[in-house]
């Protein structure tokens, strides 16, 4: 089975209540939202939201699986809450810290009052002198209706800070030793997402449902690129379409996403282009590559090559 692509965007969101009642109504609702869906990732999310499971997105980095998490939200007409993962995170900056600051001013502002220490312990120990991060934030916010949280890169985190996420995946509560444990009231649609920078724990991957996010066909970046870049020319969708996948065919040690493809495709719509060619590539080859070896390898592959190849593969095709 060919492994599903997407690529999204948040241009002409819905305020409406969505249809998410089949996979077809999830396809509908995320096209609507500018955000091209294959039927294997529709039907995923479709049991994501209906089991109330989490989802562990995995692919390439810029292949749209940060911003599905984005579109999920606004489809679900519900807020995103964003835990963007690195080396070094730990519980408290994901979960919450208490605002020292301003407790000490109260106990400052205390002292000449004589008042009972439980007292002011009570006070300084309350949700007014917490400082809710992602984690604690989602709980706290998925009273009415669930919020999406969106575990963004989790490969970049330690293994420690993965196997602390476990208990909160498992049980959707924490306890703050001052206050209590706290539970959330409907369960958060969880997003985790991770560029494989490191191979994640069978343990976290068990609790969720997963999707490996590939690139797009051809057909797929054409509809894409024609979808989130309007006014674009399918000549100049299609030639760009077409470099870039011989661009991923490349030995290069960052290969250019779908992302890439869409700041590349309103770069030469703002220099006024209506099809590719070898120069207009050379001064905009920024948008597609970010190390200077990758762009010397196709320097030496021949920009020129790559440009032809990609138009006679159209001409062959008419």
């Amino acid at each position: 089975m060919t492994p599903p692509s997407s690529s999204g965007g948040s241009k002409g969101r819905k305020s409406a209540v969505p249809d998410l009642s089949s996979v077809e109504a999830v396809q509908e609702c995320f096209r609507n939202n500018d955000y091209i869906a294959d039927r294997t990732l529709a039907t995923t999310l479709y049991l994501a939201i209906n089991l109330e499971k989490p989802l562990f997105l995995e692919g390439e980095a810029g292949v749209g699986k940060t911003e599905l998490a984005k579109v999920l939200a606004a489809a679900l007409d519900t807020e995103l809450i964003r835990l963007q993962c690195y080396e070094g995170l730990d519980s408290n900056s994901a979960l919450y810290e208490w605002n020292y600051a301003k407790q000490l001013l109260h106990i400052k502002m205390e002292e000449g009052k004589n008042e009972d220490a439980k007292k002011v312990e009570k006070d300084i120990f309350s949700q007014e002198y917490l400082i809710e991060r992602p984690l604690l934030r989602a709980l706290i916010r998925s009273k009415d209706k669930p919020v999406v949280l969106l575990i963004d890169e989790i490969d970049r985190s330690d293994e420690e800070f993965e196997a602390f996420l476990l208990e909160i995946l498992s049980d959707y509560q924490i306890t703050i030793p001052e206050m209590g444990t706290i539970k959330a009231h409907k369960k958060p649609l969880v997003v985790l997402t991770s560029n494989r920078t490191r191979e994640i724990h069978d343990a976290l991957k068990r609790r969720c449902l997963y999707l490996w996010v590939d690139y797009p066909t051809f057909e797929k970046e054409v509809e894409i690129v024609t979808t989130k870049v309007p006014g674009a020319p399918n000549k100049l969708a299609e030639q760009v379409c077409r470099f870039m996948g011989e661009a991923r065919t490349m030995d290069f040690y960052k290969r250019p996403g779908v992302a890439e493809t869409l700041d590349w495709a309103q770069a030469l719509m703002a220099l006024q282009k209506d099809e590719l060619d070898a120069q207009s590539v050379r001064d905009t080859i920024g948008c597609i590559l970010k190390y200077q070896d990758d762009i010397k390898r196709l320097e030496e592959t021949g920009i020129d090559n790559v440009v032809a190849t990609s138009q006679l593969s159209r001409e062959v095709e008419v």
